[in-house]
């Protein structure tokens, strides 16, 4: 079976329709539909300003799914994915009791239980099974919410969207949920070839036992679509028959999954009507309208998102993977289409698509897309338009960005927290292509934006040298972004002053480089300063002395700053340890599992190392003493396959050309066993080369 010709934009609509549906429901999931009525009414749009609630938001669905489906990426790209190998994946990015997980508890929280079978050495699908962690555990919701990614990279092909499916939602989950899961990404998958919800059920259908409980409850719903001409009966029906009341545990997949297979039987055409249904309906309502979204994204097409009220305008393709690799979580529907049509064309053997517009991370290429981009000051309109941006000043400066790291909305988010750095750094070149409208009546400014977070969290405006465009004119931008005292970037775009108004198009904009930092805690430290860092330890204050000051109760713990676009780099450190077996400095994580560290010990050594998953080694060490509370320099430089660190008179050097080599990846400080900390953290181009 081929790739559809219309598959980068019909992944781009089931990646588009899942935000909708998590970022729709998000506000009142849990709520059942007799409160739902009553305090909202039918849900026709976004109700999250009614709530106090911001509309893009950290949250389990979208986190999850778009980060479990990076097993493919890091296990070979093979068909035969295991359980095991996306438990492993769990290990590297999810960060305890703060990213992408609902940590309700051991025995409460499906996905909490098995990530501590997993931290135990219980491998997946162990993890997830019925054996270890009983009945009710095993049949929560989970293994369903997070299959999106699994049909996206298998289109027309539900068998291995199921097989999928199964071994990444046997990690956590057993039984019946797995069923489901399985059931709803071979639906998914058939769904970029057919669009009759019929067949999709039988295709599902297909890929699980018929004497499962979830195919009697799809053959009860079917009966009742049938006998029931209005929806609102046949939820009743299915709250008397398969309602909450009727299994244990926090959230069963049987209800919800009922809910689901009557939105799309009474709605099978019709997006707005299929999210009014199932957020309308209750109960786990961003899971539910998530699934039920993508579904009809990828059926539909972006057509049918875009019929009836304007799902996509508020969302502008935003999107937060909290994870514990910090720089994929600012992110964009449009990147994450690429990246998902790019697995699933190399798992059907084609070559990946060449970046747009010569790599550019904004590039606008796909229809109605605008990566971010949002009005921050000005009168004026902004919108797609022929793979490019349209700005538009109704007379005055108006500034366009998108973001580059966490919101000021993240202090009100309800969720967990946002593990994200920053997208771009002091010391990188941001470069952009604008073209002025031949219709402009006058010359126009234009200039790339930036801001940055300083004192108390207020934004600070930084621009670049403006040219003056004539009508029809275009002109190439650069700019080296300037040092911001330590702070983070917050966003990046462009500022226009027409006095009679006028239209600029933004055809790409990117950035390149190593960064130049000189990273230490500000006189006035905010909030974000504090946040720009992923943390993966049990205590990392802003309130120590020492700008970064971070302790572990038991085992290893890291903080994470920087991008996978970092390759080549040193990163120096005026270490100390206050107490523990090791504590160092990290270059090229990718995780929490896979970097290289140049560390102390303990026992008096100086070591180069090696984290990859499960496998640790020792790459070159020498014999150094080591006292608590004396700042001990180190400075280490990855280029290419040699990495070299330094501490005083003490060189280590190791060159890294096997199969696990990290060749990016961002930097960190780690401790195990104890307390570390240092007052500067500098990042640079390698030192030697």
């Amino acid at each position: 079976m081929s790739i559809p010709n219309d598959y980068l934009e019909r992944v781009y609509a089931g990646v588009l329709g899942k935000l909708i549906g998590v970022y729709l429901g998000r506000p009142f999931e849990g709520w059942t539909y007799d409160k739902i009525m009553k305090e909202l009414g039918s849900i026709e749009y976004y109700v999250h300003e009614k709530l106090g609630d911001p509309l893009v938001i950290t949250d389990d669905d979208v986190a999850g799914t778009f980060t479990f489906i990076r097993a493919l990426e890091d296990y070979d790209l093979s068909e035969d994915l295991s359980a095991e190998d996306i438990g492993k994946l769990w290990l590297n990015y999810i960060v305890e009791k703060r990213a992408i997980l609902w940590w309700g508890g051991n025995g409460n929280s499906t996905e909490h239980t098995a990530w501590l079978n997993l931290k135990r050495g219980i491998p997946a699908p162990a993890s997830g099974s019925i054996e270890i962690n009983g009945l009710t555990v095993a049949e929560q919701i989970g293994a369903q919410i997070f299959i999106d990614g699994w049909a996206l990279v298998a289109p027309g092909k539900p068998v291995l969207a199921a097989k999928l499916a199964k071994q990444a939602g046997s990690v956590s989950h057993d039984g019946e949920s797995v069923y489901a899961g399985m059931l709803w990404a071979a639906m998914e998958a058939e769904a970029f070839l057919s669009a009759d919800i019929d067949h999709l059920l039988d295709t599902g259908l297909a890929q699980i036992p018929a004497d499962c409980k979830i195919a009697k409850l799809i053959a009860d719903i079917r009966k009742w679509h049938i006998e029931m001409p209005n929806w609102r009966d046949c939820r009743q029906k299915i709250q008397d028959n398969y309602g909450y009341d009727k299994y244990s545990g926090n959230c069963h997949v049987m209800p919800n999954h009922a809910l689901m297979i009557m939105a799309i039987l009474y709605a099978p055409d019709d997006f707005s009507k299929g999210q009014m249904i199932v957020n309308t309906s209750g109960w786990d309502t961003d899971c539910n309208a998530g699934n039920v979204a993508c579904l009809h994204g990828i059926m539909l097409g972006l057509d049918g998102l875009d019929k009836g009220v304007d799902w996509r305008g508020p969302i502008a393709d935003r999107m937060l993977i909290s994870s514990a690799d910090g720089g994929n979580s600012i992110n964009d529907a449009v990147r994450m289409a690429y990246y998902i049509t790019n697995l699933g064309r190399q798992l059907d053997g084609q070559a990946a698509l060449d970046a747009p517009k010569d790599g550019a991370q904004f590039h606008f290429s796909l229809p109605g897309s605008v990566q971010g981009f949002q009005l921050a000051s000005g009168e004026g309109t902004l919108s797609s338009t022929d793979n490019a941006l349209k700005i538009s000043s109704n007379g005055g400066e108006v500034v366009a960005t998108t973001p580059m790291f966490a919101p000021l909305d993240v202090t009100r988010m309800r969720t967990y927290d946002l593990m994200a750095t920053p997208l771009v750094y002091p010391g990188q070149k941001v470069s952009a292509r604008v073209i002025a409208s031949s219709q402009n009546n006058a010359p126009i400014s234009v200039a790339l934006r930036m801001r940055h977070y300083g004192a108390n969290d207020v934004l600070v405006d930084c621009t670049g040298t403006a040219q003056m465009l004539k009508p029809g004119e275009e002109v190439a931008l650069g700019w080296t972004l300037p040092d911001t005292g330590a702070q983070p970037i917050a966003e990046l775009g462009l500022v226009i002053d027409g006095q009679t108004g006028g239209t600029v198009r933004l055809d790409r904009m990117g950035w390149s480089g190593t960064p130049e930092l000189t990273l230490t805690k500000p006189e006035e430290v905010g909030d974000f300063w504090h946040r720009a860092w992923v943390n993966g330890v049990d205590v990392f204050s802003k309130h120590f002395p020492e700008s970064f000051h971070i302790s572990h109760d038991r085992g290893e713990g890291l903080i994470l700053h920087g991008t996978r676009d970092w390759t080549d780099y040193t990163v120096e450190v005026d270490l100390i340890v206050h107490l523990g077996s090791s504590a160092g400095v990290i270059a090229r994580a990718q995780g929490l599992r896979r970097y290289y560290a140049a560390r102390v010990t303990r026992e008096g050594k100086f070591e180069l190392v090696r984290q990859y998953d499960d496998s640790f080694e020792i790459l070159a060490s020498a014999d150094m003493p080591v006292a608590f509370d004396e700042v001990i320099p180190i400075s280490f430089t990855v280029n290419g396959s040699s990495l070299t660190a330094v501490t005083g008179d003490t060189i280590l050097s190791a060159t890294d050309t096997s199969d696990v080599a990290i060749s990016c990846g961002a930097i960190g400080l780690m401790v195990t066993d104890g307390a570390a900390s240092a007052n500067t953290v500098c990042v640079s181009a390698p030192k030697g080369a």
